[in-house]
């Protein structure tokens, strides 16, 4: 039997929230990625071009540290990764994640947070993270709190067996 593992960043706590009844309902464990330094609301200030996390998302080669407590990656055949939605992908703080442990011939779920952009190129931007037998999916882009139902429908939509 397979074990799954719901991995997320959440910078305000809304990809957390959808995290932890994601974990729920597919009966998996909850890693949080959590930076070394947290970001605070200036950080997030995408209007400010000296915000933190503008000057990390206009470096592509950016890796914000993470606390390095571990994940035990090795564990789990399919991971649900989740993160808010940063000019167009994923934080580079998730860059940093996959680049810290081996996912190869992992399966990786994308769940995403949004004020208002999709995915984008998140995948193609992730894939240079890990090794070539690592598995992406694109996920959906859970907003607004969904419910625990709503999160069930999406996860037995998936055209995967998880």
């Amino acid at each position: 039997m397979s074990k799954t593992l719901v991995a997320y960043f959440s910078a305000t706590g809304n990809t957390k929230a959808v995290a932890k009844d994601l974990a729920d309902v597919v009966k998996a464990d909850l890693y949080e990625i959590k930076p070394k330094v947290p970001y605070e609301n200036a950080d997030l200030n995408w209007m400010d071009k000296t915000s933190r996390s503008t000057v990390e998302m206009e470096d592509k080669t950016s890796r914000p540290a993470i606390i390095q407590d571990d994940a035990k990656i090795e564990n789990y055949d399919t991971i649900y990764l989740g993160f808010p939605i940063w000019w167009y992908v994923a934080p580079t703080i998730v860059n940093t994640f996959l680049e810290s442990y081996d996912f190869s011939h992992k399966k990786i779920i994308l769940f995403a947070t949004s004020g208002g952009s999709g995915f984008g190129g998140t995948i193609e931007y992730l894939k240079r993270s890990v090794s070539d037998s690592t598995e992406f999916i694109e996920g959906k882009l859970l907003n607004y709190g969904p419910s625990k139902e709503e999160i069930k429908d999406w996860v037995d939509s998936l055209p995967i067996n998880v």
